[in-house]
């Protein structure tokens, strides 16, 4: 009975060598709070797909911007035309068999001048994808902090089980010589020996929860998927929490979401602008220089049809001049489009008055979201010294309790319940520590204050 009772300490003093062995070992690579942030900076998906789209908002900026500026192309062309006996060729329209165009095309659309809209509703654009490109960084920088912490937790709760493991061994030697000296029960051993077995799978669990929060962190600060390495766990050293008018003022300034939220605003009324366009007129110039001829050459020196056609009746002339200029002033007056320009002024007027609302959801939202997060901030770090308090004396009321079962005063379940209420209060007091990262993070955020 013995033998079986004793193959447990074996598997416990093996587990925890295994585990010594693992701690021993140097990681690859260790990982402080600030490296972290600059990896994922470097590394982070979201951060790159916002950055991409604010780059996108710059470039319909500058094209924007380069559209209402003149604008210049070349044109090089021959046309053949299948030739029927006539000097036109099967295709009047083409003016001859052969047809040369090599013109340089200058375009201006001269109300663009005064009408700034579109560049203005671009800039627009750009402003809010480079708030939302902060929104997101900010939002990145948050989920790296509390899941570095967690890592922190994680390995501290990996600690505390093989404490507890260990303190449930002891209990497990000092029953059964208790139980030899015939001072104790072999119920005594039997549950001590439960204690021990349950420890070793808390141990497991605590292990495969580390595995598990340091590939969540990977994914945002390697370029590709890494678990051996370390962090540097500060998590005792608290940062100092401002006042909630501190708070609120750094909020109301810099808060990204808010600022993404007035930008679109102002992106929502050029809308509208832009699309009140459509009633006005529209007055473009253009100027071609160059040669539109039968003949590719500036001047014909062989007799030629004065008018440059080759159809009849025609007038040959001892040459002609082909290399010249031409220029084209139109106005268009919408007059007829059956509500359309009308239909978009209205849905730039609604798109403007859900930017409004929306500001209006996100002030209060902010406002919401930063009394909870300060509120958890403020609890959670009062909190702490009680916590260590009790982590303190619960690890002494297990001594004394262990102490007071060697000398048959006291029961093995009151040593099972002192070592569970030990272990418990361990891990408390980390996730004491882990809440107040966590609500500083999310205050940070906020207040744009990391």
């Amino acid at each position: 009975m013995h033998k079986g009772v004793s193959a447990s300490p074996i598997l416990a003093s093996a587990l925890c060598a295994s585990i010594a062995a693992q701690t021993a070992s140097s990681p690859s690579l260790i990982v402080s709070l600030k490296d972290a942030l600059e990896r994922a900076t470097k590394y982070g998906a979201q951060i790159e797909t916002a950055n991409i789209a604010a780059q996108l908002a710059k470039e319909d900026h500058a094209q924007a911007k380069a559209a209402a500026l003149p604008s210049a192309e070349a044109i090089n062309q021959f046309i053949y035309t299948e030739g029927n006996g006539t000097p036109s060729g099967v295709f009047v329209a083409n003016d001859g068999v052969h047809v040369y165009n090599e013109q340089a095309h200058l375009h201006q659309e001269l109300l663009s001048a005064v009408r700034r809209g579109e560049i203005r509703f671009a800039a627009a654009a750009e402003a809010v994808a480079r708030a939302k490109a902060d929104v997101a960084a900010r939002g990145l920088t948050a989920t790296v902090i509390q899941d570095y912490y967690g890592i922190a937790n994680a390995e501290r709760r990996l600690k505390n089980a093989q404490t507890s493991l260990q303190e449930a061994q002891h209990f497990f030697d000092i029953s059964q010589k208790q139980e030899r000296g015939g001072e104790a029960a072999h119920a005594d051993v039997i549950k001590a020996q439960i204690q021990v077995q349950q420890r070793q799978r808390d141990v497991q669990d605590s292990q495969l929860t580390v595995v598990k929060t340091k590939n969540t962190l990977a994914v945002l600060i390697f370029p590709s998927l890494l678990s051996d390495y370390e962090i540097v766990d500060d998590m005792s050293q608290l940062p100092a929490l401002q006042t909630f008018a501190e708070a609120n003022t750094q909020a109301t300034a810099a808060n990204p979401d808010v600022q993404a939220a007035q930008a679109t605003i102002t992106q929502a009324k050029t809308g509208v602008s832009v699309a009140r366009y459509g009633y006005l007129p529209s007055f473009g110039l253009d100027f071609w220089y160059g040669i539109n001829a039968n003949q590719f050459a500036a001047q014909t020196n062989y007799p030629t049809y004065a008018t440059g056609r080759s159809t009849f009746p025609a007038v040959e002339v001892p040459f002609r001049q082909n290399l010249g200029y031409s220029a084209a002033a139109t106005l268009n007056v919408p007059v007829w489009n059956w509500g359309a320009i009308h239909s978009k002024v209205k849905q730039a007027s609604l798109r403007e008055r859900q930017a409004e609302l929306d500001f209006s959801m996100t002030q209060k939202q902010v406002q919401a979201e930063l009394s909870s997060f300060y509120q958890e901030a403020q609890t959670a770090l009062s909190q702490i010294p009680s916590l260590r308090s009790s982590s303190e004396l619960s690890a002494e009321s297990l001594r004394l309790t262990v102490l007071r079962y060697q000398a048959g005063e006291a029961t093995a379940l009151e040593v099972v319940d002192a070592q569970g209420t030990a272990n418990l209060a361990r891990n408390a007091y980390d996730d004491g520590l882990l809440r107040y990262r966590a609500a500083m993070a999310n205050l940070q955020t906020l207040t744009g204050t990391f």
